[in-house]
């Protein structure tokens, strides 16, 4: 009970519920603009951060740590254009929701879920923060890698009609990831002389151009095209008979989070992803996946909101961030003198109770700020395309350009939003492009890590009980879809059989 009072206390106190409301406000705007993120925003504040008492500023951090996480969501269903690589899963039935006229309904669920299960992965943070930070403890590279292949696996039925092209359009993810150059080597690959490459492909160019400008291109060649707004539900909000249909997808999507979030290099686009897919997978209605369904939208943004709790086990319980955002935060607990570690629990619980409260807080905030802003946000879409287009791709190319300040990551973005567009004219999804852009440098480093640890050996990986475990469903996983369509070919087959009673 001692923690739970010491965060109740931090949250009395009126200076940091001003904290928490400007912040959560901050990074809410920040999370929605396309190409910034916590990592950006956290990074600029350090200066100010390393001034501030050392409670409040790490609380701050992880303020707008939940907030940005959030926030991608924004555009991520009014314009198809994820604000942060989180809130990518989040487009693939929340634009569709808005499309149809419900904005404010989506924008609705996806608060709704974000804030459930940051809430519900922060309680769990707060109770149980050693026992899962032994957990993450055992996980190495072999288990790493299995936990890659598993995300991968999901490709037979992420998206599409057809699982080839998802498996072709993963393939390509994977060699985008190949881009720059191989640490362990030190040889430059698919480089082509362009210093601009030798650290690889950001993602979220890749992202920006693929979701946002290939977007832009298709609804370009629809000018002609006589639209009809509906415009009747766009700002209704959710009812409660879809809190009803959600809550249990919310629930399994904060239990998804939380672990994979505790899981040291992951995070919420991971967690996004198998929350996403699980759902597919257990789904009555795998059709109307990718269509705007609500529980497509619910299970991602569940997912990456709880993984931000989760993310902050392995700093604070071993001094591994979980993630970008965490690594700064973990730099300027270090330049503030504190030292992450299993002593920090007995020796500052003031300060992991700012920490609690503040996102615990955020979350709370955030749910506030979403519900009664959803009616508002939801407007953007009644804006004629020949006004809202112009502006989001003027933003995109601003969020492309502010990572490193260089016109190369916008002619990046640029051919990628063209290649988005050729692609998705052949049947081509997105999703399984940026699956394998993200899980890829995970998958060649611990493979790699596997190879130099068991000298050579790689078999030695199915001897790991956590790697076989995953390595088994992801056969399972590409093999189910496979199975189950031949088993409806033979049952159709049966029933178009004779039955022997027609002379």
């Amino acid at each position: 009970m001692e923690p739970f009072l010491l965060v109740l206390q931090f949250l009395a106190d009126p200076y940091n519920l001003f904290i928490i409301a400007a912040g959560t406000l901050v990074g809410l705007i920040v999370g929605a603009l396309p190409g910034l993120g916590s990592v950006i925003l956290i990074a600029l504040m350090l200066p100010f951060v390393v001034r501030m008492d050392p409670t409040t500023g790490i609380a701050l951090c992880a303020i707008v740590y939940c907030a940005t996480t959030y926030g991608g969501s924004i555009t991520a269903i009014l314009i198809n254009t994820p604000g942060t690589p989180a809130a990518a899963m989040t487009t693939f039935d929340g634009f569709p929701m808005a499309q149809k006229g419900e904005a404010g309904r989506a924008l609705g669920i996806a608060t709704f879920s974000s804030a459930i299960g940051g809430i519900l992965g922060i309680l769990v943070m707060i109770v149980a923060t050693p026992l899962l930070a032994r957990v993450a403890y055992h996980f190495g590279p072999a288990e790493f890698f299995a936990l890659a292949v598993f995300g991968m696996s999901m490709l037979a039925s992420i998206s599409g009609n057809s699982m080839v092209k998802n498996f072709i359009g993963g393939a390509f993810g994977l060699l985008l990831a190949t881009v720059g150059t191989d640490l362990t080597t030190g040889i430059e690959r698919f480089t082509f002389g362009q210093a601009d490459l030798y650290e690889g492909i950001a993602v979220v160019q890749i992202m920006i151009g693929i979701f946002a400008g290939g977007e832009l291109l298709r609804q370009a060649t629809q000018t002609k095209v006589k639209r009809e707004l509906v415009a009747e539900g766009v700002t209704k909000l959710p009812s409660l008979q879809d809190f009803k249909a959600i809550w249990r997808t919310v629930l399994r999507a904060t239990g998804i989070g939380t672990f994979i979030g505790i899981l040291p290099a992951e995070g919420g686009k991971v967690a996004a992803m198998i929350a996403y897919n699980e759902e597919m997978r257990w789904s009555k209605h795998k059709d109307q996946f990718g269509k705007g369904a609500i529980e497509g939208l619910a299970a991602p943004e569940a997912a990456n909101n709880a993984a931000t709790g989760g993310t902050m086990v392995p700093t604070l319980a071993l001094g591994i961030p979980g993630g970008g955002s965490t690594a700064i935060i973990l730099t300027a607990m270090l330049i503030l003198g504190l030292r992450p570690g299993p002593a920090l629990f007995a020796e500052q619980p003031d300060l992991l109770a700012g920490i609690f409260g503040a996102m615990l807080g955020a979350n709370i905030c955030f749910l506030i700020y979403g519900m009664v802003g959803a009616k508002f946000f939801s407007r953007i879409t009644l804006i004629p395309t020949t006004i809202l287009w112009p502006c989001v791709i003027c933003l995109a190319a601003l969020g492309a350009f502010s990572l490193q300040q260089s016109m190369f990551d916008v002619g990046v973005m640029v051919f990628f939003a063209i290649l988005g567009f050729f692609l998705n004219r052949h049947g081509f999804a997105p999703a399984p492009i940026v699956m394998g852009l993200i899980l890829g440098e995970l998958i060649e480093t611990s493979l790699k890590q596997s190879y130099l640890i068991y000298d050579g050996n790689l078999w030695a990986i199915l001897q790991q009980p956590i790697a076989l475990v995953f390595l088994l469903l992801s056969v399972v996983g590409i093999c189910g879809p496979l199975i189950a369509k031949a088993l409806g070919a033979w049952r159709a087959n049966q029933a178009a059989l004779p039955t022997g009673n027609d002379e």
